[in-house]
């Protein structure tokens, strides 16, 4: 299966707030609570500095990414990203080609450092995945995250260098 990263349309955003929204149900990566419908859905990914989807040959969105500053001002060129991968497209590397693709933009747009603020320890794909491109762990926050079944989890925060 050949798969595309490219820039998201207006097209795009039903099957982006879809996928969205799935990570959100799951309660395990995301710190929003709320899904997106198609008008707030599309008012956030417009709102983002870029958004970027993975699509197939045939034009199926199967994830995406954000990509906005991590704070403002002094601390204006730090990037932050989230992503998402459909459940039915997990273990195709998607999340990798996101990530990779979402490092050349950012550094394009001007950033110079990539900052993951919570990135659930026991996401350990994620964790892999960005330790192998080069993210180093900033340390550990516990119970730092409030999951789906009320419990709390750790995050680690990360960072890269673009």
């Amino acid at each position: 299966m050949e798969i595309h990263v490219r820039a998201y349309a207006q097209d795009d955003v039903p099957a982006m707030c879809a996928i969205w929204n799935e990570v959100v149900r799951g309660g395990v990566a995301y710190p929003q609570m709320d899904e997106l419908d198609e008008k707030s859905g599309a008012e956030f990914f417009a709102a983002q500095s870029f958004c970027g989807v993975a699509e197939d040959e045939e034009g199926r969105v199967l994830g995406l990414y954000i990509l906005h500053p991590n704070n403002v001002g002094r601390c204006g060129h730090i990037a932050n990203a989230s992503y998402a991968v459909s459940g039915e497209s997990r273990g195709l590397h998607i999340g990798e080609k996101l990530v990779r693709h979402s490092l050349q933009q950012a550094k394009a747009l001007g950033f110079q450092i990539m900052q993951f603020n919570a990135v659930v320890a026991e996401n350990v794909h994620a964790r892999h995945l960005y330790e192998r491109l080069g993210f180093q762990q900033l340390g550990v926050i516990p119970k730092g995250f409030l999951l789906k079944d009320g419990r709390y989890a750790d995050i680690c925060p990360y960072y890269k260098t673009l």
